[in-house]
């Protein structure tokens, strides 16, 4: 990038200035011993050409939408169209966030991503023993294709795309969309959207899991192959780093376990005889914004270039859709205070940011009562309204990549990129991510203690937890999950049970068990029996019956 006697004559200047700022230094000694970023890479007081040395523009940058798609997926990113604000939504009742829904559609959100309650995640009726108490807390209650049709409601799910964050039970919640979709007169290449479907992730840090890895990995090479011929436009997976990082794990460890799972599913999916230019186009990936401003924006730079690499020196991909990393992102959830809860709107903004600097596709803003309750309709709106913000008021969508070229950025994506690979390696000595989950949750629980560390010991401050504390009167207006939902959820579902022709539901559900016991795709199976109401714990139980449960190991 710069010639030799160039590159000499910086590193000259800046040894000559060094000796100025050691002066400095010792007059006003600087504000820490070391300078160091959340992954541990150590802080230059100033980077320069030097720092970049050995780099190629044309194999380590290029122009935005070309490999290796460090600048961007697609040459004029926002100046074509922005990301989209994609709002998190989901609480009690099909009911209750089918109104959510319509109102961020109201308020200018541009796509729909909906929470689902606990036991829906772990493939439970919400009439179940488990669910009781869960019902509606977390995320909204899906017990079949009947809650699923009062969710979309007004909705028309062919002009909308909608991301489902489910994993287990991911099969048979898209079948439910495809069909409540076809219900609405949508075909199945009409609609589009994502399903989390990362079971890898569950396994590592977020445990709702229901079977063990094999069977797991074989409903997803499903999806992936039922999605390449009958879903065109669907994302079959995204791949998610965002609860590793709020596990605990640092941008590198983030970039490099998610990078990892991605690589096990591509496996998976060509063993099962797939080719890797018919669903990799589909993969997408989720992303966490956390704190460490420039470090988040570098990490987005670096996990994109590193998947390019992985897709075609790896898997010999041929098609550029199959080597773009393509990701949402969230701003981060452990980075919200109770203390002074308001002061999270500016935490939230600076995460979006770095999303957007760092070239996502769809993001969605967290609100500033979440470390309290579940957000108002007040706080969800300040939260979409700051990607407003940043979308249409602030000129940072007008250049694509405007940090690149940075001396700072460019040296801490390779640093990330190559970091992330050294843990690559590792997993790789292993057998692969799902051998080295041991590995993974023993990083991350290492990460998160020294993280937890440097807060109570006041190396790291966080506004109003560690320092800057204020006297504070209790937060009004918080939202509150109506207890009753549960019971009037179990009786919704028992009235639709009793009404449904059972000799069907039985037929179905036997078909289902004998495609599980069998080698065939179990989407088509899905699709059928949740059009007859059969619901998603009816489908999940014959699972469990067929493959088992995956049981937990501690780790230490």
């Amino acid at each position: 990038m710069f010639i030799k006697d160039e590159l000499d004559k910086i590193a000259a200047t800046k040894e000559a200035w060094a000796a100025k700022l050691a002066a400095t230094t010792k007059k006003r000694p600087e504000r820490e011993a070391k300078f160091a970023t959340d992954s541990g890479f150590e802080i230059d007081t100033v980077y320069t050409p030097n720092n970049l040395a050995g780099m190629s523009y044309e194999q380590d940058l290029g122009l935005p939408g070309e490999f290796p798609y460090t600048r961007g997926v697609q040459p004029n990113m926002y100046r074509g169209r922005l990301w989209t604000m994609r709002q998190y939504a989901g609480f009690g009742s099909a009911e209750e966030t089918n109104q959510r829904f319509r109102y961020l559609l109201e308020q200018g959100q541009t796509g729909l991503s909906c929470a689902f309650d606990l036991p829906t995640q772990i493939g439970y009726d919400s009439d179940h023993p488990l669910a009781r108490g869960e019902i509606g807390k977390v995320g909204v209650a899906i017990d079949s294709l009947a809650d699923m049709e009062t969710l979309f409601d007004q909705i028309p799910l062919g002009k909308v795309s909608t991301s489902m964050t489910i994993n287990a039970p991911a099969g048979v919640l898209l079948a439910m969309y495809i069909a409540c979709a076809e219900k609405q007169g949508f075909t199945k290449a009409q609609i589009n959207g994502t399903i989390q479907n990362d079971v890898i992730k569950e396994y590592i840090c977020r445990g709702t899991y229901i079977l063990p890895p094999e069977p797991s990995m074989r409903l997803i090479s499903n999806i992936f192959e039922y999605c390449s011929k009958e879903v065109p436009t669907w994302n079959t997976i995204s791949i998610s780093g965002y609860h590793i990082r709020e596990a605990g794990a640092t941008a590198a460890q983030e970039i490099a376990f998610t990078l990892a799972d991605g690589i096990a599913y591509v496996d998976a999916a060509i063993k099962a005889g797939l080719n890797v230019d018919d669903f990799a186009p589909r993969l997408s990936f989720f992303f966490n914004a956390h704190l460490n401003f420039l470090e988040e924006v570098s990490k987005f730079r670096a996990a994109r270039r590193l998947w390019a690499r992985i897709m075609k020196e790896r898997f010999g991909a041929k098609s550029p859709k199959s080597m773009s990393l393509r990701f949402h992102t969230q701003t981060a959830g452990v980075s919200l205070t109770a203390q002074q809860p308001m002061v999270n709107i500016m935490r939230t903004a600076y995460e979006a940011l770095s999303a957007v600097l760092g070239g996502t596709q769809s993001l969605h803003t967290n609100s500033y009562d979440e470390a309290l309750a579940l957000p108002s309709n007040e706080s969800v709106m300040i939260a979409l309204r700051t990607q407003q913000i940043i979308g249409y008021e602030i000129g940072v969508c007008d250049v694509v990549d405007p940090l690149g070229g940075s001396y700072y950025i460019e040296s801490l994506t390779n640093a990330l990129e190559e970091k992330a690979m050294d843990y690559i390696g590792k997993i790789d000595a292993l057998g692969g991510a799902v051998k080295a989950i041991d590995y993974m949750q023993k990083e991350i629980h290492n990460a998160a203690y020294q993280y937890q560390l440097a807060i109570d010991n006041k190396k790291k401050t966080v506004v109003g937890l560690n320092r800057f504390q204020m006297e504070e009167k209790p937060v009004e207006g918080l939202l509150k999950v109506d207890l009753s939902v549960g019971e009037r959820q179990v009786a919704k579902l028992t009235k639709m049970k009793a009404e449904r022709d059972q000799a069907r539901v039985a037929a179905l559900l036997q078909t289902v068990r004998e495609a599980a016991q069998s080698d065939a795709n179990l989407m088509p199976v899905f699709v059928d029996a949740v059009k007859e109401y059969v619901t998603l714990g009816e489908i999940c139980g014959v699972l469990r019956d067929v493959f088992g449960e995956y049981k937990q190991q501690i780790v230490f």
